[in-house]
């Protein structure tokens, strides 16, 4: 059964076979290609062994976009890296409450704006350590500055403001800049997006002696078989790498060539801070193992306690600002470890995350995967697709 809006789109399907959610899903690309929303994408949606769907090109006026893109997913990296500091954990070369000055001296004595506003010299000394848990949960006192201020402006000048680039320098340099820093806030005490995931990525690399990607690629993604995730496409698949493109005041404008770009083939330096490239099999993989209790091929890759802390919401009450992230981002949502999780309403139970050039995904409690990947940078014209293919199943 499904359920449509005035103009024929298909908002939900509900019972539907694998059929009727098929085409529903590629109803819906086919949908925003036509209103020029995406050139193509890629997508999958149900439980077990979904079936991928495509629309469109990889490119405008390109070649047709095919089930086996690779994609730059961008921040749905951070759930991966999360099941690979907690597989450290488990292994006992990390732990969740303790300081990581030993892998990261970088971090020792920080001081601390009095408000997130304040003079970069107006400062205090840290109360207490960064610690894995809050590099987890967002709250380490590093992100994402969303109002003008002294510390938002420093961080444009000394190239560790985030944003669509992908990075200019090699991990332990931007790890350098960013320390040089005050703090936001004490650790623990408040949340801003996305800077504390750079870091557990140098802090994996570190407690490893190895680049993060071939550590992912050993502990991680070789086990549940991602054959086509890492830290860069290789010369032999760029004909896979779709194009990138954000909306602009004459439509899609391309910002990285097909088979181009900052993450077509090994870059300069280390990119341990930085982001992969999947394929929605490859992210399916991974995303079912989450449905599946941590478990792939009936072998645990998190343990049930990691695994439920890394889907329920870990960020206290007092750290939900309205300044913190977007207006109405904590609205019936949380955050977990590497991903946000849906506190309230019809979804509530649902984990999952987007990446900035049009990626997301979601596991619902009853099993149900779903991924969305294109390339085109989110913005107001890409909501109502995120929006859309996140009501197109509604948890049971």
């Amino acid at each position: 059964m499904t359920d449509r809006d005035g103009g024929g789109l298909i908002l939900a399907v509900k019972g539907g076979t694998i059929a009727e959610v098929n085409k529903a899903l590629q109803g819906l690309l086919i949908h925003h290609v036509a209103a020029g929303t995406i050139p193509g994408g890629v997508a999958l949606l149900g439980a077990g062994n979904a079936d991928v769907v495509t629309a469109g090109a990889a490119s405008v006026g390109g070649r047709p976009m095919g089930e086996d893109a690779i994609m730059r997913i961008q921040s749905m990296t951070k759930a991966i890296t999360s099941v690979a500091a907690l597989r450290l954990v488990e292994a006992g070369r990390l732990e969740l409450d303790r300081s990581l000055v030993d892998w990261l001296p970088e971090l020792a004595d920080r001081q601390v704006l009095r408000d997130p506003t304040a003079e970069l010299d107006d400062t205090v000394p840290d109360r207490r350590s960064i610690t894995l848990r809050h590099l987890l949960t967002n709250t380490s006192g590093y992100g994402m500055v969303m109002q003008a201020s002294p510390l938002q402006q420093a961080m444009s000048a000394n190239g560790t403001e985030a944003g669509p680039e992908p990075p200019a320098v090699g991990a332990d340099e931007w790890l350098r800049r960013l320390t040089e820093l005050p703090l936001a806030f004490q650790p623990g005490e408040g949340w801003r997006y996305h800077h504390s995931f750079a870091v557990l990525g140098i802090l994996i690399s570190r407690v490893t002696g190895r680049p993060l990607g071939e550590h992912l690629a050993e502990d991680v993604l070789g086990p549940l078989e991602m054959t086509d995730t890492a830290m860069w496409v290789p010369e032999g698949k760029l004909d896979r790498l779709p194009a990138a493109y954000r909306h602009g005041d004459e439509g899609l404008a391309e910002i990285e060539p097909a088979g181009g770009g900052f993450y077509a083939g090994s870059p300069p330096f280390d990119v341990s801070h930085s982001e992969l490239v999947s394929t929605a099999r490859d992210y399916h993989r991974f995303a079912r193992m989450l449905a599946d209790g941590g478990r792939v091929n009936g072998q645990p890759m998190i343990s049930p306690d990691h695994l439920q802390q890394m889907s329920s919401d870990q960020v206290g009450a007092t750290c939900k600002t309205e300044d913190s992230f977007f207006p109405g981002f904590w609205d019936g949502t949380g955050w977990g470890f590497g991903m946000a999780v849906k506190t309230e309403g019809p979804q509530r139970g649902r984990m999952g995350w987007s990446g900035g050039l049009g990626t997301d995904f979601f596991v619902d409690p009853d099993g149900t995967v779903g991924v969305l990947l294109t390339q085109v940078e989110m913005g107001k014209d890409m909501w109502p697709l995120v929006d859309q293919f996140q009501s197109l199943h509604e948890p049971s």
